[in-house]
């Protein structure tokens, strides 16, 4: 009886330290969130939609021991609620329809978000994930049946209306598809198609200069020729969207290697390369429209 009640305390002492832990991804349930009351200290909740399929989704090895940082929430997928936000963020259970797998994991959402929250300690940051797994473009188009889109626009709203009036913003939304365009039937309609994703989601949020930031797709994916021949055109189409749009951008990742081991995911690193980079051009976006604004201000 002795031994047993010994053990008992140290379980119960053990179980007390651990609670003083940081809070880990590995060990805990998702936090819930009430985004219309900001913490103390912070001004306002800046949104922004993930967008895409696979590697948006995130496909990366979770790390055991990832800690989460109560300025940044996600919005879960399932059920439209509120959570602290750690990887994977795009658990849905949908089933890829390139690789039937159904699993999710890093992506590049959270390392953007971690990045803005660290350049800006008086603002949360919310993530709107909305990627699925082998979607084509033609699939966020407004309107067409399951439309994607749609799905992203009507988060969108709610998470605006959700958060606190007036301390609420949507700024930004970040786009990494294309590998299922990337065929000799679809990839002319491409560059269309894209843009019409651009020019329709800020028409119908109201918000005509809403950055919208692109990434190509992996460079290693040319290896799987036969099934994607034309990756190099659309990572064109990709980098390109500068100078078709306004306030946009395009984040080149074709120097990262790093794949999963399949030749058609990024993995882990190159997942937390990419999201540093999408802050990166947001950042850029974001002073030169206060530069631009200064600038008229004083003329």
């Amino acid at each position: 009886m002795k031994i047993r009640h010994i053990l008992t305390l140290t379980f119960a002492a053990a179980a007390i330290a651990f609670a003083d832990e940081p809070q880990k991804a590995a060990t805990s349930p998702a936090q819930p969130v009430d985004i219309a009351k900001l913490p103390e200290g912070v001004r306002e909740l800046d949104l922004f939609l993930l967008m895409g399929q696979s590697n948006m989704k995130g496909r990366g090895k979770v790390p055991p021991n990832q800690e989460s940082n109560p300025r940044i929430v996600t919005m879960q997928m399932k059920n439209d609620q509120w959570v602290v936000a750690r990887d994977p963020l795009h658990v849905d259970g949908r089933v890829d329809r390139i690789d039937g797998s159904s699993n999710a994991g890093v992506g590049p959402g959270l390392s953007f978000a971690q990045v803005l929250a660290a350049k800006e300690p008086d603002v949360m940051i919310g993530l709107i994930p909305c990627a699925v797994g082998g979607s084509k473009v033609s699939q966020w188009q407004k309107g067409v049946p399951r439309s994607l889109y749609d799905e992203a626009l009507r988060r969108a709203k709610l998470a605006l209306k959700e958060g606190p009036p007036g301390r609420t913003r949507l700024c930004g939304a970040l786009w990494l598809q294309g590998e299922s365009d990337a065929k000799e039937a679809l990839y002319p309609q491409y560059q269309e198609k894209f843009l019409k994703v651009v020019d329709t989601l800020r028409a119908d949020l109201g918000i005509q200069d809403l950055p919208f930031i692109a990434c190509t797709i992996g460079s290693f994916i040319a290896k799987k020729e036969k099934a994607y021949p034309r990756v190099k055109e659309i990572n064109e189409v990709l980098m390109d969207l500068p100078a078709q749009r306004p306030h946009t951008a395009c984040v080149d990742a074709r120097d990262l290697t790093g794949s999963i081991g399949d030749n058609l995911h990024y993995n882990t690193e190159s997942q937390q390369t990419i999201g540093p980079r999408y802050a990166e051009k947001y950042l850029t976006l974001q002073s030169a429209d206060k530069a631009a604004g200064t600038s008229a201000a004083n003329e």
